[in-house]
């Protein structure tokens, strides 16, 4: 009997029964085509899968309004520029092509989190630029520079900090993911994201929260003058083996244990 070929064929069966915890990629929140939720509804956030996503709405009065933390969009306008045109992702529609999206503004006086209630692992989130950042880093605006300035040779940058807290809320880490770096010696490498990325978030994979702090090197008496907006999708949990598949290949182990050992027996008395 071929003990070994029986052992591989259980262990494929135990990866084929894992249990793929499904990804966060914000379509299980109703919105029509070309629109966004934007906290108006004074929730404090809203839940996609198992994130919650913060959010702070306020009503300043006089018909201005104003949010921090999380929407969610499904606005496909690449190409206008500006604040009216916030809601955008600068790749034209969510991560491959889908509807929906997240989108984030981080203010200096309110935090922008999501946590995560299913326990599952982390393992990477899409993430890239909105069109009003990327535009206004491109061209240059009322507030924010062109970046590289006139000649091209500014070192500019802008990014994101993300840092994960496990369930005992220490601190496991941070990832820095530059959304434009112009930094390089040779001009054409400079670059503004305007594709979705997929950021690896294993060395957080423990984290219950993910916490967002932007950076730039465009800083103002108040802070940063690049618009700090972020499009996110897709956040993407380790596949975990289920209690079933694990049971049943310790049972069809003992039953390969108990074949050989009935197949030495057997040899020994002949």
């Amino acid at each position: 009997m071929r003990i070994p070929f029986i052992l591989s064929a259980f262990l494929l069966l135990a990866s084929s029964l894992s249990i793929h915890a499904a990804p966060i990629d914000f379509e299980d929140v109703p919105l029509a085509p070309n629109s966004f939720y934007n906290g108006s509804d004074n929730t404090g956030g809203f839940t996609s899968g198992t994130g919650f996503f913060n959010n702070t709405y306020t009503d300043f009065g006089g018909g201005f309004t104003g949010w921090t933390g999380w929407s969610v969009s499904s606005v496909t306008d690449p190409t206008t520029p500006g604040f009216g045109n916030q809601y955008a992702a600068y790749p034209g529609s969510g991560s491959g092509g889908s509807s929906n999206y997240g989108v984030l503004f981080a203010s200096p006086w309110d935090e922008a989190f999501i946590t995560f209630s299913g326990g599952e692992l982390l393992k990477s989130i899409d993430i890239s630029n909105t069109t009003y950042a990327a535009l206004s880093m491109k061209d240059g605006d009322a507030f924010a520079k062109k970046f590289g300035g006139i000649t091209g040779n500014d070192p500019d940058y802008f990014g994101w900090t993300i840092t994960g807290t496990d369930a005992s809320n220490q601190v496991i880490g941070s990832i820095d993911v530059y959304l434009a770096d112009y930094r390089f010696a040779n001009n054409s490498l400079d670059y503004i994201v305007s594709q979705w990325i997929t950021v690896d978030l294993s060395t957080l994979a423990n984290a219950v929260r993910l916490d967002f702090t932007p950076f730039s090197s465009d800083i103002g008496q108040f802070g940063i003058n690049t618009p700090t907006y972020l499009a996110a999708d897709n956040v993407v949990f380790v596949p975990e083996v289920s209690t079933l598949a694990l049971c049943g290949v310790g049972s069809l182990i003992s039953l390969a244990l108990v074949l050989k050992r009935n197949s030495l027996a057997s040899r020994s008395r002949s």
